[in-house]
């Protein structure tokens, strides 16, 4: 693959002319619906996605399952269409600068036939993967690399693998074991994994890849500590039915508090895995009210924001959105439990401190967080790294700072297809 070249598109962050009164309805969730296309793709029998995201990632996802020989039909924007089919190589994967698709789809690809080169944006070039490659070489796939240890590399399938016990270190990112463990039914001898090392970071979404495991059939075993056994089997092709993205809600949500206003997600559902439900605790302690009703969440705000002390690590991408709350609270905040997202879409810690110290506020990167000090704002461009969540932290700055210039808003379509439009019409909405 050649190397890509980014076009920037800067956008000024409307500022809100007073309490914003809104209703928001988000796309389905990234995470599960990165999972059930995974899970429709090894399952025995048709499988589809009801309301599923159609954005970057997805897209990308979709396209590498496409490109190993899956049939996945996105025509339909609320439903897609997955069928099966044996997985074939030569195929080339576009990883863009997702996650689920880098972890998510090697492990699958070591069980097709032929070789599976995977390369991605610049920055994905730079993001973590020797613990997933070593747990393939481990388990007798394949790999070139080049000595890498990162994109691009290539897996050439025999179309099996074998399975068996597995030792990694997942303390950097808990996609490693989802990679696995979503794939494991189809190894030879299932797989037995054990996690050693410091925690495993974001386990709300290992929650989630385990329920959506065993709602498609698997036989999943998580009774001990950080070892999770799969039995080999058949997975079941079926509908899969996509919550909101509740992550995606943190930018909407935050709009209430910061301007003493109301917003209502629609849909929020009553049970979930999705690490974005912590939302509700979190904007609690930050001085909103949240109410789950038959009509969704809604937050109210005073317009006052609270400083907060907080592990974030199993919610971990919702940092940029509660930094930049944090950025306007009454008093100093510590966000704790985030080391590994400095190897996420880009450094976030770092990005984080530069950016939210442009605009006049004090910060302090700590081993594992941020130490933030709110001071009065300053208008400056607010830099996104093409990481769609520091975007979403600019647009909260926006809202009551003068002058934030996003200096590209086109990574937010990585998991919202129009957010400058959602933003626009909440503010014009209500506000």
């Amino acid at each position: 693959m050649t190397e890509k070249t980014t076009a920037y598109t800067p956008w000024q962050t409307p500022r809100a002319d007073g309490p914003v009164r809104a209703t928001v309805s988000l796309p389905g969730s990234k995470s599960m619906t990165a999972r059930a296309l995974v899970l429709a793709a090894a399952a025995q029998g048709h499988g589809s996605l009801v309301r599923p995201l159609q954005a970057r990632d997805t897209n990308l996802m979709a396209a590498a399952l496409r490109a190993m020989g899956v049939g996945v039909n996105t025509a339909q924007e609320n439903l897609w269409l997955v069928r099966p089919e044996a997985l074939t190589g030569p195929a080339d994967v576009d990883c863009g600068l997702a996650g689920t698709v880098m972890r998510f789809v090697p492990p699958l690809a070591a069980l097709a036939t032929g070789p599976i080169s995977f390369d991605g944006d610049p920055h994905a070039r730079k993001r973590p993967m020797d613990a997933l490659l070593k747990a393939l070489t481990d388990l007798g796939v394949a790999i070139d690399d080049g000595g890498r240890a990162a994109l691009p590399f290539t897996i050439n399938g025999t179309g099996a693998v074998r399975g068996g016990e597995l030792v990694v270190d997942a303390s950097k990112t808990s996609q490693l074991v989802s990679g696995l463990l979503l794939a494991a039914s189809r190894f030879e001898r299932g797989l037995v994994l054990r996690h050693e090392g410091p925690p495993v970071p974001s386990a709300p979404h290992i929650a989630m890849t385990i329920a959506m495991m065993r709602a498609a059939g698997a036989a999943v075993d998580d009774s001990r500590p950080n070892i999770w056994e799969i039995e080999p089997g058949p997975l079941s092709g079926r509908a899969w039915e996509i919550e909101p993205d509740l992550s995606n809600a943190a930018p909407f949500l935050a709009a209430a508090l910061v301007t003493g206003g109301e917003v209502t997600v629609t849909g929020w559902p009553h049970n979930t895995t999705q690490p974005g439900d912590a939302l509700r605790g979190l904007l609690t302690q930050m001085g909103g009210t949240c109410v789950l009703d038959e009509r969704g969440l809604t937050v109210t705000g005073t317009g006052h924001v609270r400083g907060i002390d907080a592990d974030l690590s199993d919610v971990s991408e919702l940092t940029p959105a509660i930094a930049a709350l944090c950025a306007l609270a009454d008093a100093p905040s510590t966000l704790r439990g985030v080391a590994h997202i400095r190897g996420h879409e880009t450094n976030r810690l770092a990005a984080l401190a530069a950016e939210l110290t442009a605009v006049g506020c004090g910060v302090e990167e700590t081993e594992d967080g941020l130490r933030i000090a709110p001071r009065r704002l300053r208008a400056a461009t607010f830099g996104t790294y093409a990481d769609h969540r520091m975007a979403q932290a600019g647009a909260i700055l926006g809202l009551v700072t003068d002058g934030v210039v996003l200096d590209d808003v086109s990574c937010t379509t990585k998991t919202l297809a129009d957010f400058p439009g959602m933003w626009t019409r909440m503010l014009e909405d209500g506000s």
